[in-house]
């Protein structure tokens, strides 16, 4: 929204006392730059959901935030906050919230409903959560066959931290359903539910799995933290946080749409050119769960999973249909196109002009 200098602006009362205070200055001589005569440029708001936004997963938001690049870009971003992905999703469709920053997943499947979302920057190029199961479960586990019958806490019923666990399963010839999925959250919920025993096994993320490891609570027995981890639970690729939203918002507002997008390329760049401890330092305190030594060590076993540059990779997309196509039955009888499911010329216009 922009407001014009001057008395002609009368059509409501804060562009008639805008008009007066440029008078006024310019009386005193202090007259604003030449472009602000003009025009008075107001921060365009935007509504942002995203599940989870004290895990590391969603770091890279956290910090563009932090650091005021959405406020550089133009940007007045209200950040919503959810328990997990789906929820997350569920607000971008019901028109609660304009973009999301969730999982590569969800593009994927939303396109087989016929209510197409578009990813428009990578976050995340590795999952970077883990699955961990509980006492006697893990002393016990032998594979991925005795999750069969198990209450798995996930961020939330429907997130991509679900579909780890029924990939899994579907592999080793259980079905889908042959475990119950218990939203927990990412947080202090999280560990909670872990350390008075509510679940059997845990998918989350860093600090939660790392924090809840060193406590001797779980014992991993899938993790998608690090490249070789992925590629031993997925077989291959596997894209995590992007930053998508409809194909109604992307045609109708690229200029916020490029905005968000200038603004998270920048905010990855920064990840990469300091260390865990400077992160750490930029980040909410809280965001810690207590104990700060091991947030920096989990920020730093985390860099390796985000994107140096927003950009997103074929071989990734195809790989993420590969596998959700093995447990979602939508999925497995549609004709998906993955270049339909996300769009990379906002990151390229964001990388030229960072040059």
């Amino acid at each position: 929204m922009r407001l014009d200098w001057g008395v002609h602006t009368r059509r409501n009362g804060v562009r008639f006392g805008r008009g007066l205070l440029a008078l006024f200055l310019l009386w005193a001589g202090i007259a604003p730059p030449a472009a602000a005569q003009e025009r008075i440029a107001l921060p365009m708001k935007v509504r942002l959901a995203v599940g989870g936004k004290e895990a590391l997963f969603y770091l890279p938001l956290t910090v563009t935030e932090r650091l005021g690049y959405f406020r550089r870009e133009g940007l007045d971003v209200e950040i919503f906050d959810f328990s997990g992905g789906a929820r997350a999703l569920q607000a971008l469709i019901g028109g609660s919230a304009d973009v999301v920053t969730g999982a590569f997943d969800h593009t994927i499947q939303m396109q087989v409903k016929g209510q197409p979302v578009v990813a428009v920057a990578q976050l995340g190029r590795l999952p970077g959560y883990a699955l961990g199961l509980i006492g006697a479960k893990g002393a016990a586990y032998r594979g991925p066959q005795d999750l069969k019958g198990m209450k798995i806490g996930v961020t939330a019923p429907g997130s991509s931290t679900q579909f780890l666990v029924q990939y899994l399963m579907v592999q080793h010839g259980l079905r889908a359903d042959d475990a119950a999925f218990i939203g927990i959250g990412t947080g202090q919920t999280a560990i909670a539910a872990a350390r008075r025993g509510e679940i059997d096994g845990i998918v989350n993320v860093d600090p939660v799995i790392s924090l809840l490891e060193s406590q001797g609570v779980i014992r991993i027995v899938a993790d998608a933290r690090t490249p070789t981890g992925t590629w031993d639970v997925y077989g291959g690729p596997y894209p995590a946080a992007v930053l998508y939203t409809t194909p109604r918002f992307i045609r109708t507002q690229p200029s916020i749409v490029q905005a968000l997008v200038n603004a998270l390329v920048a905010g990855l760049q920064w990840v990469h050119s300091n260390s865990p401890e400077q992160i750490a330092k930029l980040m909410p305190p809280e965001y810690a769960l207590g104990d700060l030594p091991l947030y920096i060590q989990s920020i730093r076993n985390s860099l390796a999973t985000y994107s140096h540059d927003g950009r997103f990779s074929r071989e990734g997309a195809e790989s993420a249909l590969k596998v959700l196509a093995e447990f979602d039955p939508d999925v497995r009888g549609a004709a998906v196109d993955v270049g339909q499911t996300f769009d990379g010329s906002f990151v390229e216009n964001a990388l030229g002009s960072s040059r």
